[in-house]
């Protein structure tokens, strides 16, 4: 409790910058290209090194900068002309309150695996309506499935309407649960990791999935065979809806 508190009060030094209107978009931004950077560089390596092509799950496959340059820029259109004006409306509507207290650590466990567990389930039931509903694969997901191998920056490589509701997701499930301001800020951050680890691309020996037991995790492996069949694994994180409505599929 003591430790949470301690990187608490270090959080809330910078409370003014961060009930700045700008705050939400750029923490985003931020920790979302921060965490895509070390694949960036796997993805630069891979070609030449053969200890970073064996762990690449479409080994014969190429990232090239053309590549990583259209997801990056979609990436930052996005943010600014989608993420960052709904951010200010919701910094309008609901300004955000800082308590002085920390959580404590199984709150915060709590408040995070719950959370985890909610936006999975939105996920899976959307993804599967965007994918058996042609209109809605063609109008609105068609384009997150420009690339049948995944690597890092295509995880926000999409359009208005995917960005903001999958976003909305996970902007209000700390709000329905009632987290605390410390845990919302951790939820985001692990939420965006996974999310990038999940179409990393690569299939590293310290990956979620596999420290995960039981299958119960998908992972990047799970979601890179989304991406070349397109008719499985609907969910982003965990297996067992897949598994319950019969779309879960291992190779």
């Amino acid at each position: 409790m003591l430790q949470l508190q301690n990187i608490w009060d270090y959080i809330r030094q910078h409370e003014t910058w961060m009930r700045s209107p700008f705050f939400p978009a750029l923490f985003s931004l931020t920790v979302y290209l921060s965490f895509c950077l070390p694949f960036v560089v796997l993805d630069l390596l891979s070609s030449r090194v053969a200890l970073v092509r064996r762990y690449k799950i479409q080994q014969k496959t190429k990232v090239s900068l053309r590549m990583m340059w259209n997801c990056l820029a979609l990436s930052l259109y996005n943010h600014a002309v989608y993420i960052f004006p709904f951010s200010v409306l919701h910094w309008y509507c609901r300004p955000v309150v800082y308590p002085v207290e920390a959580p404590g650590i199984l709150e915060v466990i709590w408040g995070l695996v719950s959370c985890l567990l909610l936006f999975d389930f939105q996920y899976f039931v959307w993804h599967l309506l965007h994918h058996k509903v042609p209109w809605l694969y063609r109008t609105f997901h068609k384009v997150h499935h420009k690339h049948t191998s995944t690597f890092a920056l295509t995880t926000e490589y999409s359009g208005a309407w995917e960005t903001l509701s999958l976003g909305l997701f996970g902007a209000i499930n700390p709000m329905l649960l009632g987290c605390h301001p410390m845990t919302e800020m951790f939820f985001h951050i692990l939420n965006m990791w996974l999310s990038v680890e999940d179409h990393c691309g690569y299939d590293l020996p310290w990956a979620m999935h596999r420290l995960v037991p039981f299958g119960l995790y998908g992972g990047a492996p799970h979601h890179d065979l989304h991406h070349q069949k397109f008719k499985a694994n609907y969910a982003p994180y965990f297996t067992h809806w897949d598994k319950l409505f019969g779309t879960l599929h291992a190779e």
